[in-house]
């Protein structure tokens, strides 16, 4: 005959040592908005390439790049505000998207050091992936590997990319003064956006995967330059991951968004000059 044991009684703890010792299983990180909210903004950053590649195929001239660097900044000020609305809905705060912000110049200092670093480290990665990309490129088009020394039958062109940065590069000073202040508002946005809120709701909606959350944000970052061409959008895509690397060794966004200003800094500038001089 079996007895049930007396729920009065105390019973014996079946727990091993080696399982108290354990930690807690980690739990899926909550989703930062809700997912329609994600999905919207998803569309509305594809419909933006997708009209930017077909403005860039037509080689339109901008007249007035003041008035550019205004309605980009509105655009990506915007794009903050969504992020905002999202976070709200759940009640996070947007400031969890920056993660670690140390405070004092010490951290300000190594924060800053390791964008530098991490700035040089990339563009020697994305040359390289470049070159890749070239002789690929022309074995696939011309049955010719340029790194066997065979010269290509065709001269350099300028890329998409190099042509849509062009347009906008500043010509003076007044220029180059607002272009300095819209690579800080685009810094500080798109690495909140991508790199804070896409790569942890992606997270999220995968359970915890961070390689998930890091590519597909990545991929997204890539396939937002539309007007840049194949070529620059994939290169986006690898240094979108670059950029998620950085955020997660540093536990924060401030290093990503020193690289991304003065990366687009250096670009836009760095092409007036060549253009001022006629170079480009």
């Amino acid at each position: 005959m079996e007895t049930t044991p007396d729920a009065t009684q105390p019973q014996p703890n079946l727990q091993s040592p080696m399982d108290a010792a354990l930690p807690p299983a980690p739990s899926a990180p909550a989703s930062l908005a809700p997912a329609w909210h994600t999905v919207l903004f998803i569309l509305f950053i594809a419909a933006l390439s997708f009209a930017g590649s077909l403005r860039a195929a037509q080689s339109q001239v901008v007249h007035n790049r003041l008035a550019t660097y205004a309605a980009t900044g509105v655009m990506e000020l915007l794009m903050l505000a969504w992020v905002a609305f999202g976070l709200r809905l759940r009640r996070v705060p947007l400031r969890t998207l920056f993660g670690h912000l140390a405070s004092g110049p010490r951290a300000f200092f190594a924060d800053f050091i390791a964008a530098l670093v991490f700035w040089l480290g990339a563009l020697m990665v994305l040359g390289t992936v470049g070159m890749m990309w070239t002789g690929i490129e022309a074995l696939v088009t011309h049955g010719i590997a340029p790194w066997h020394g065979a010269a290509a039958p065709f001269a350099p062109v300028r890329t998409e990319a190099a042509r849509a940065v062009l347009q906008v590069a500043p010509s003076n000073l007044r220029e180059a003064a607002v272009w300095a202040l819209l690579c800080l508002v685009v810094g500080i946005v798109e690495e909140s956006v991508f790199r804070g809120y896409f790569q942890g709701q992606f997270t999220a909606w995968a359970r915890g995967n961070v390689v998930f959350g890091v590519v597909s944000s990545a991929v997204l970052f890539g396939a937002a330059h539309g007007y840049q061409g194949l070529r620059s959008m994939f290169l986006l895509v690898v240094f979108g991951a670059l950029f998620s690397a950085l955020s997660l060794f540093r536990r924060s966004l401030r290093p990503c968004i020193f690289a991304h200003s003065w990366h687009d800094l250096v670009a836009g500038l760095a092409l007036g000059l060549l253009r001022l001089h006629h170079l480009a």
